[in-house]
């Protein structure tokens, strides 16, 4: 395997456990057949059951997102599922790795490899996908000048000015979600904070909603105007700076907090943004 594999910390032990405790206290054998737990990044840990049904029901791994959503995590860092019966850590199935990717591309999926379980990005579990927020980006850089700020029309869809219009038939375009922090927000209003660094993240330059999670969800409009690719260790006190921190250790900290298991080889991205209005 060319994934990126990690060995567990504490903290994902007990992720495995609390997933393995759902499905044996709550399984049937039957419809109910598979535990899952996700961890978001201040350290909360949300569960949930599959729900299996002839016409499709959910996954135990699409259950516990909806679980954490409702209880006001935004920023995922982890997620596991394991099946009853003695039956260990499973692996996702093809729906939910999409599904993780396109909401959660920063996560990483405890999986079992040949040395046992081990967290890899989700991006490694899907080397060629399709990134939703990729489409969304690609649609909103081809509607029309006055719309989208692209200098690049070039798609089919956008033959007319009124290409993302109701006249043309077409859906509004929904900027892609940068999810941040709440601790971050006061520091982005203020422009202390004008770069965020991403492990795995799905992120293109152009309009985005910067969201922060609180218990009513802070949206701003933003633009994300350059991204920079480097390992973690190249990382500078230059970009701890303009993340909001005042050193690159304190930085180095915060991104071992929100990807547990990173290590100085892993690739990041430096993403730039602004206010839309700034």
């Amino acid at each position: 395997m060319t994934h990126h594999l990690r060995h567990l910390t504490q903290e994902d032990l007990e992720l495995v456990e609390f997933a393995r405790r759902i499905v044996e206290e709550n399984g049937d054998g039957e419809v109910h057949t598979v535990g899952a737990a996700v961890r978001d990044a201040r350290g909360r840990v949300f569960g949930g059951i599959n729900l299996y049904h002839f016409t499709g029901g959910p996954c135990a791994e699409l259950v516990a997102l909806g679980h954490a959503r409702a209880a006001g995590a935004r920023e995922l860092a982890a997620i596991v599922a394991v099946g009853d019966n003695g039956r260990g850590v499973l692996a996702p199935c093809g729906r939910d790795r999409q599904v993780l990717l396109d909401h959660h591309p920063g996560i990483r999926v405890l999986v079992p490899t040949d040395d046992g379980v081990r967290g890899v990005a989700v991006a490694d579990l899907l080397p060629h996908s399709y990134v939703w927020a990729d489409h969304l980006a690609a649609a909103s850089d081809s509607g029309s000048g006055s719309h989208s700020g692209s200098e690049d029309a070039g798609s089919e869809d956008a033959g007319s000015e009124d290409a993302g219009s109701e006249d043309a038939g077409l859906p509004a375009v929904v900027a892609p979600s940068l999810p941040f922090h709440r601790d971050y927000l006061d520091a982005v209003r203020a422009g202390r904070k004008t770069t965020t660094v991403r492990r795995g993240a799905s992120v293109t330059t152009g309009p985005v909603d910067l969201v922060f999670e609180l218990d009513e969800d802070v949206v701003l409009p933003g633009v994300v105007t350059a991204l920079r690719h480097k390992k973690a260790r190249e990382l500078t006190e230059e970009d701890a700076v303009a993340d909001g921190f005042r050193d690159l250790a304190t930085l180095h900290d915060r991104l071992r907090y929100h990807y547990p298991g990173i290590g100085p080889d892993d690739e990041v991205t430096v993403v730039h943004f602004r206010l839309a209005d700034a």
